[in-house]
């Protein structure tokens, strides 16, 4: 058996997941993500459904993309951080924003910065934040309305940057300019 996955299209995906799979495609276009996700209608679904409640949260494009870019960087996502980058400039981020994220330097605010920090905070520490954490980003303007958000983003990218690494998913053409690799820092 290969260990390739297949790249499913409208044609070889698995019945439950042929419906759901034509709506994102036709969103989207080509995207090897949702073509490779197909393989299990449960997983495309959960995507989905966690994409779209995270799109109606209360922060706005660019604490989205702080959130989504900050997780894609950290877990090192070949294809979450070119195709982030690219929905970052249809959504009008400020470049410096977006390159900030993808060089991990300093963001042109202490309000985002602090949306990173405790984003970066939930992500390596399993969740766990001290009192003295969760108040430096309620002191930041944030809400806990905003830190149960952050959760909802690191489940989805959770999905994505997981599926993305098992199926060593190919950057869709779209976002190949976007092309991205973690460099190393000395420590």
């Amino acid at each position: 058996m290969s260990n390739a996955f297949s790249k499913h299209n409208l044609e070889t995906a698995p019945e439950k997941s042929k419906p759901l799979l034509r709506q994102l495609l036709e969103k989207s276009g080509p995207n090897g993500f949702y073509s490779v996700t197909a393989e299990s209608p449960e997983t495309l679904a959960a995507y989905a459904m966690l994409h779209k409640a995270f799109m109606s949260s209360s922060f706005i494009n660019e604490e989205k993309t702080v959130i989504w870019q900050s997780i894609n960087v950290e877990n090192q996502c070949h294809f979450c951080v070119p195709a982030h980058t690219y929905m970052a400039k249809t959504m009008k981020i400020d470049k410096s924003v977006s390159d900030a994220l993808r060089d991990e330097t300093a963001l042109p605010t202490a309000r985002l910065e602090a949306l990173r920090d405790f984003t970066l905070l939930m992500l390596r520490n399993d969740g766990n934040a001290s009192d003295a954490e969760i108040s430096k980003f309620l002191g930041a303007g944030y809400t806990h309305q905003n830190m149960l958000e952050v959760v909802l983003g690191l489940a989805q990218k959770t999905i994505s940057n997981y599926v993305n690494h098992l199926a060593r998913t190919p950057v869709d053409k779209q976002y190949e300019k976007y092309a991205w690799e973690k460099w190393n820092k000395i420590k």
